[in-house]
């Protein structure tokens, strides 16, 4: 078997690296001209570094970041609603890991380069169309280059090419917010490796150091700040620079015992502006011998740290249903798809319902001048039930991704 995968980015990766496992023939074609290590931060939760283990590279990918330890969610005045350990302060066989996404990338695009070969990963090649010919799949790209497989993966993110051959009217469902987002230097707080999530889902604030702090006590803390806009300011680019001055005065009396918001922006260089977008989950993926991954199959709002981690599950999925059935990769295709369209399905509309932020939301709606006891405002039950339910729903609860091979 012989795959196309479309999309040189974290899911097109680790894709290949599945299926090459599997033993089966992986070229990638990436859009750029050059596969470089781009982005700010993420968050890799548990049961995507148990697919990253399968693949042998846990402890790159533990080394490029660093683990995180807390997750803690306030109100804006910095109070605390909620906290509870992370990865394996948890208790998770896996830890959940903060990284910058370029580092990310470049840890994949190493191991996919040794072990699938570097003439089999080709940049310069933007996708064009495919046309089944028989029991083949040929791609066309921008170049004037084919390229013929059994099967393609269509991995090319938000704005995929791909899925646009089958949903061409589909338009984006804009959440009518805006988020900026950037690194700053500066001092980790609360237990040196928290994600603390900050205010409500109309001015929100979140933090995360993505490197262990140097001699002098300091690391790179991953930021993002996110505010109403009312109109779509234009195409989703993940690369799109944004100006700091149009953030940074929502967040001027954001200054808390724990953490001086506004002096950690201020502290940042460049600063990128992204509207809070997704799509409607589709009835389908595959269409004959072509099949979605990733953002470009289920693109999600990024809460609950989740977009990328579920195109790592995709991934290793797919593998595995291809795996199983070597001798008819149509049969394999529909087995993935009937197992994470359902499943990212799920985690699209909880984002909706701002998934485990929405404590956030009840601290501003019953407390928005604040509270003394936040079991005054939402029981300790509610909270914990909030935390539980999405952890189920994402697929990283604990006892079941443990006892997991």
């Amino acid at each position: 078997m012989e795959a196309l995968i479309i999309g040189g980015g974290i899911g097109g990766l680790t894709a290949g690296l599945f299926l090459h496992q599997q033993g089966i023939g992986v070229r990638i074609f990436e859009a750029v001209p050059q596969i470089r290590e781009l982005g700010v931060g993420i968050n890799s939760l548990p049961h995507a570094l148990r697919e990253l283990d399968r693949l042998g590279l846990l402890g790159e990918v533990v080394a490029a970041g660093i683990p995180t330890q807390e997750l803690a969610y306030f109100n804006k005045h910095g109070q605390l609603i909620w906290a509870e350990p992370r990865g394996l302060k948890a208790g998770y066989n896996w830890p959940q890991v903060s990284i910058n996404r370029g580092r990310l990338q470049g840890v994949l695009l190493k191991a996919a380069q040794e072990r699938i070969g570097a003439d089999r990963i080709k940049a310069g090649h933007r996708f064009v169309s495919c046309e089944e010919r028989g029991t083949k799949i040929v791609a066309t790209f921008d170049n004037g280059d084919t390229a013929e497989g059994d099967i393609l993966i269509g991995a090319d993110g938000i704005h995929s090419a791909v899925r646009k051959l089958f949903y061409p009217n589909q338009t984006p469902h804009y959440s009518g917010t805006c988020m900026w987002r950037s690194t700053s230097i500066g001092k980790p707080f609360r237990t040196g490796a928290t994600m603390a999530v900050i205010g409500h889902h109309m001015q929100k604030f979140t933090t995360y150091p993505i490197t262990p702090a140097d001699s002098d006590g300091n690391a790179v803390i991953n930021w993002l700040a996110r505010i109403p806009v009312p109109e779509l300011p234009g195409p989703e680019d993940w690369n799109a620079m944004g100006k700091l001055d149009d953030i940074v005065k929502h967040y001027e009396s954001w200054t808390f015992d724990w953490l001086d918001v506004p002096a950690l922006m201020k502290r940042a260089k460049d600063v990128y502006v992204y509207p809070m977008i997704d799509r409607d989950p589709v009835p389908q993926w595959t269409f004959g011998r072509a099949t979605l991954l990733g953002d470009a199959a289920h693109p999600m709002y990024p809460i609950g740290s989740n977009g990328g981690s579920q195109a790592i599950l995709d991934a290793s999925a797919l593998g595995a249903a291809l795996g199983a059935n070597a001798a008819d990769p149509l049969k394999g295709l529909a087995a993935y798809e009937g197992v994470r369209r359902p499943a990212t399905d799920g985690v699209v509309q909880a984002n909706r319902g701002f998934g485990p932020e929405v404590v956030m939301e009840w601290a501003e709606q019953r407390a928005p001048q604040g509270f003394k006891r936040i079991e005054d405002v939402i029981a300790p039950d509610e909270l914990e039930q909030v935390a539980t339910r999405y952890r189920q729903t994402a697929g990283f609860d604990k006892e079941r991704l443990n006892a997991s091979a």
